[in-house]
């Protein structure tokens, strides 16, 4: 969790993007400097030292050459411009001796002698060594010369201050450079980052202008060409206006829908009770009737809003169908005997179980029903079917009332939308929509058909695994 929330170390606050994203590209860029750095202080030791030895081996050639043999003695001319080659700023202290065999025949006898052995004749050789409480750099060479019977060995070296001055010289010129280029690259980093993150402020800033306005505005945000990584995000962003811009639309159209519907049973109830107190007697009745009728479109619209309850999907449970069915007919059987309906139920003995929603599903059969009783004629049947196949299984509700015309169906389910066949019957024009939203959240199907007389509404479910 630490690692995904990077905190200021005041205590707490979260760092800014901004800030995020410069040290994000500074801290590779760093390390990258170090790389270079020790790359190339090695790099610059190395050149030092080839380029400082080419200069050694090119004295220690020149004096080698001048070692002769002249009537049987070893001589040498100890040229000039031989330790002129190595005279430097530094002014590094100069040593040299040359060895017949173990024998010092001219310069510095206590200058560390090389293992003969190991020297390859007419090849020079490098080595560090200490001379005098002095750090030194000896170049020395063994040569065979006819007439001297022991080898030779040339030697000549250097103290090491002028390597070590052009060294360090050379690293801080580098180092400096490095610094250079890094304060370069932060000064011209958070303008680039500034540049970059402007399509962030501006989608923010689109944001944040909605707060200043009386009603929300819940269209699609106004930002211009995004980059793509911002354009997810953006449209994720605009799909959740869409959806809230429906919810409150249904909100609010609920709302509307719903004081139109309730003023007409109040207005009577008002009316009613006002007869009441004068004393008519079939106000009473008149009360009773508005109530129910109110009571009833409550309850409708409150099953409508557990039908389009926002959210995930209802968790599937194994239902029986035929057990369902059962319970909503004994629930509206005395409905029916009022209505002077007669329900009938064609259903397998056993058990039909579907994938569903119980209580969901028991909205469905009891609006079903319920429709099917209450705009039907008097002595009229009403049947409820249940089949089975190997994959689903169906409830069809059907009744020999006059049913719906044709022009009509397309607007069957709307919001207290009353058809001109039930007109004249009591209703809140909720039933079909509470079916509809309802079997949409447990993926049911539904088929209307016509059956001249009357109306068969079939719900299609999976079978239950």
């Amino acid at each position: 969790m630490a690692a995904d929330t990077a905190v200021a170390a005041d205590g707490g606050r979260p760092l800014a993007l901004r800030s995020r994203l410069l040290m994000a590209m500074l801290g590779p860029l760093l390390g990258v400097a170090v790389l270079i750095g020790v790359a190339g202080s090695t790099l610059i030791a190395d050149v030092v030292r080839r380029s400082n030895d080419r200069v050694l081996a090119g004295a220690l050639g020149a004096i080698a050459e001048t070692v002769q043999v002249e009537r049987g003695a070893v001589t040498l001319d100890l040229p000039a411009a031989a330790f002129g080659m190595l005279e430097n700023s530094e002014r590094d202290s100069i040593f040299y001796r040359i060895a017949v065999g173990g024998d010092v025949l001219t310069g510095y006898a206590d200058l560390p002698a090389p293992d003969i052995d190991t020297l390859v004749p007419d090849v020079p050789r490098f080595r560090n060594a200490r001379f005098r409480d002095l750090d030194i750099r000896i170049a020395e060479m063994r040569r065979a010369i006819p007439g001297v019977s022991g080898p030779v060995v040339v030697q000549v070296a250097e103290t090491l201050d002028y390597r070590r001055s052009v060294r360090r010289r050379l690293i801080a010129a580098l180092a400096i450079g490095e610094l250079a280029l890094v304060l370069v690259a932060m000064l011209l980093i958070r303008p680039a980052l500034g540049w970059s993150l402007r399509p962030l402020d501006r989608l923010r800033g689109s944001v944040t202008a909605r707060d200043t306005r009386a009603a929300p505005d819940l269209s699609p945000l106004a930002t211009g060409p995004l980059p793509v990584e911002l354009t997810p995000l953006a449209e994720a962003f605009d799909h959740l206006l869409a959806r809230l811009d429906s919810a409150t639309a249904g909100v609010r159209r609920f709302t509307a829908d719903a004081s139109h519907q309730m003023r007409t049973p109040l207005s009577v109830l008002k009316v009613q009770l006002a007869l009441a107190r004068r004393g008519e007697s079939s106000a009473l009745d008149e009360i009773a009737d508005a109530a129910d009728r109110l009571e009833h479109l409550v309850t409708q619209l409150l099953a409508l809003a557990r039908a389009d309850e926002a959210g995930a999907s209802p968790p599937v449970e194994r239902v029986d169908l035929r057990e369902v069915a059962i319970a909503v007919i004994e629930r509206l059987i005395g409905h029916a005997i009022d209505a002077d309906v007669e329900v009938t139920l064609e259903a397998p003995e056993h058990e039909v179980l579907v994938s569903a929603h119980r209580a969901l599903l028991f909205e469905i059969l009891s609006n079903l029903l319920d429709n099917a009783i209450r705009y039907n004629r008097a002595g009229g049947l009403v049947v409820v079917t249940i089949r089975q196949a190997a994959n689903h299984a169906s409830i069809a509700v059907a009744d020999d009332g006059p049913g719906i015309p044709e022009g009509d169906l397309p607007r069957l389910g709307e919001r207290f939308v009353r058809l001109e066949t039930s007109r004249s019957r009591e209703g809140s024009g909720l039933g079909f929509a509470i079916v509809r939203s309802a079997s949409q959240r447990i993926g049911a199907q539904i088929d209307v058909e016509n059956t001249r007389p009357g109306l068969r509404i079939t719900i299609t479910l999976r079978r239950a695994a």
